[in-house]
């Protein structure tokens, strides 16, 4: 059975395909299933949003859809970049250019006001056309300088440990601990346990 993975950001959804090998499904992204539709996420939380691609593309694909909103939350500034995470720094803005203005706003701010979390809220349409929405969070500080080559996003200056950012873990431990990971795991917890039905 397939299932769209409802992004077109690569990164992502090569995390998805990794994480979602163990139940069976054959994760498809929106681009090699051809969808090219434009989804306004115009909600207020990181549920909303997920809920809004979730919903667009199973209207259009009728298939088993997963859908993620994800970002970064900072203490220092109050909760931001929060729902805005992708476009903090303008809509074509690159990796580099998002970590950049946020290590410029944190400026002064040493490291105890530096916590920060990822949060990745996972919206589910099953087959059965049952609905899900579960989400997870992983804790820890901005970095003063990018660290590390791998991951994407804001992972080269999000610290687990003051040596240690999440673009410096591998990939398969990263995705044991992410809060991408944490969601899946809810996820998988709530089919379990409220209907046979498996992702």
């Amino acid at each position: 059975m397939k299932v769209i993975i409802a992004t077109k950001n690569e990164g992502k959804a090569k995390e998805f395909r990794q994480l979602l090998a163990p139940f069976g499904y054959e994760p498809v992204s929106l681009t090699e299933a051809g969808i090219n539709a434009e989804i306004v996420e115009d909600g207020e939380t990181f549920e909303e949003n997920a809920h809004i691609k979730a919903k667009a593309v199973h209207n259009l694909t009728g298939l088993p859809v997963i859908a993620d909103d994800s970002g970064l939350e900072v203490e220092f500034l109050g909760g931001a970049p929060g729902i805005y995470s992708a476009r903090y720094a303008g809509e074509n803005a690159t990796d580099e250019q998002r970590n950049q203005k946020l290590l410029e706003e944190m400026q002064g701010a040493d490291t105890p006001l530096r916590g920060a979390r990822f949060v990745c809220a996972i919206y589910f349409i099953g087959a059965a056309g049952k609905e899900y929405c579960v989400t997870g969070t992983l804790e820890g500080f901005i970095g003063f300088e990018p660290m590390g080559e791998g991951g994407f996003g804001y992972d080269p200056i999000f610290m687990m440990d003051e040596d240690t950012s999440l673009a410096m873990m591998e990939s398969e431990e990263k995705n044991r601990i992410s809060h991408r990971a944490r969601a899946m795991q809810k996820l998988a917890e709530e089919l379990q346990k409220n209907e046979k039905e498996s992702i």
